[in-house]
């Protein structure tokens, strides 16, 4: 059983859970006290092993761990107010290091770290709860909101974390310089930048409160692959959809320095993962700000067929990206 079969599951054992259970955050109506606002919760780990090598630098496990959580309230349109951290880790660790850097990000983001909870383990497992609300006059972007005839965006370049990942993965330890030293020289800033983009993700926060000003937008966080979160979108909004491969955003020297590390650009596009940049579909006539630098990479339809045009034919979107309950994960 995959991630999303067991959503599936999760929803038939209680029809409550299917209200809460489909965007990247839950959102939750207004407690019954006077002015107060609908809120977004959320929760998202970092587990050595998995999501980051071992001997990572504490403070970028925390810059990572808030990022994460912080793009899926980018989602739906939220603003960070608090933050619950669950921390299990070896007596040893540097847990001052790792705090420093976690406050600086939620001084940053305006958020208050409200409470939480500390273990021992063998191995680093960080679990951060969020929870957000509301910004004045403004909308939750939800999955379900897409129409047919809308025009699919994406926030940012696709691909590069996976390059920055695959870097890491290649040398065994999270050294990124040492990364570097089998690469052409002209490749090495497009390498620096892809573990970057890696290690230090950029939740796009501003960009989810503009779409919450808006009449209508859908939305997601692309955390597994263009190519496993796009379904998920339209699934939710009960339609299908179009991607160009020619328009999916990525800087100059990515097709080099994949061909350099030997892997197909289309495909690390499509299911690299840990993106961390938003997708969502909004009316022909509406458009990000430039300053958002988003990209338009297709359209809604209205059979609910995926595709993918490539230079020569359109063929069905190919089933790539991360399933976190695949054996091969």
């Amino acid at each position: 059983m995959g991630e999303d079969e067991l959503l599936a599951w999760l929803r038939r054992q209680d029809s409550r859970l299917a209200e809460l259970l489909g965007d990247d955050a839950a959102l939750l109506p207004p407690s019954p006290d006077e002015g107060s606002r609908h809120q977004a919760v959320t929760v998202d780990s970092q587990i050595e092993g998995i999501h980051f090598l071992p001997g990572l630098d504490p403070a970028v496990v925390a810059h990572r761990l808030l990022a994460v959580n912080l793009s899926d309230l980018a989602a739906v349109g939220a603003e960070p107010v608090y933050a619950f951290l669950a921390l299990a880790a070896p007596a040893d660790f540097p847990h001052k290091r790792f705090f420093r850097a976690l406050l600086d990000g939620c001084r940053f983001h305006g958020l208050r770290l409200a409470g939480g909870d500390l273990a021992r383990a063998p191995a680093v497992t960080a679990t951060l709860t969020l929870i957000g609300r509301q910004p004045d006059g403004g909308r939750w972007v939800r999955r379900d909101l897409a129409h047919p005839g809308d025009v699919l965006w994406v926030g940012g370049s696709l691909g590069e974390s996976a390059l920055g990942r695959f870097l890491l993965g290649r040398i065994g330890r999270p050294d990124p310089l040492a990364a570097e030293h089998s690469l052409p020289a002209e490749l090495l800033p497009a390498a620096r930048h892809s573990l970057r983009r890696h290690l230090r993700p950029e939740p796009q926060l501003a960009l989810g409160k503009w779409l919450g000003s808006q009449p209508r937008a859908a939305g997601l966080d692309l955390s597994d692959g263009l190519a496993k979160d796009l379904p998920r979108l339209c699934a939710a909004s009960g339609c299908g959809a179009a991607i160009e491969a020619a328009s999916l955003p990525a800087p100059k020297e990515f097709q080099a320095l994949c061909r350099a590390l030997e892997v197909n650009p289309l495909e690390t596009q499509l299911g690299g993962g840990e993106d961390y940049v938003l997708l969502f579909a909004l009316p022909p006539e509406t458009h990000p700000p430039e300053s958002f630098g988003c990209t338009a990479v297709g359209r809604i339809q209205n059979d609910r067929t995926l595709s993918l045009q490539g230079p020569v034919d359109c063929v069905e979107l190919p089933a790539l990206g991360w399933d976190h309950l695949s054996p091969r994960e």
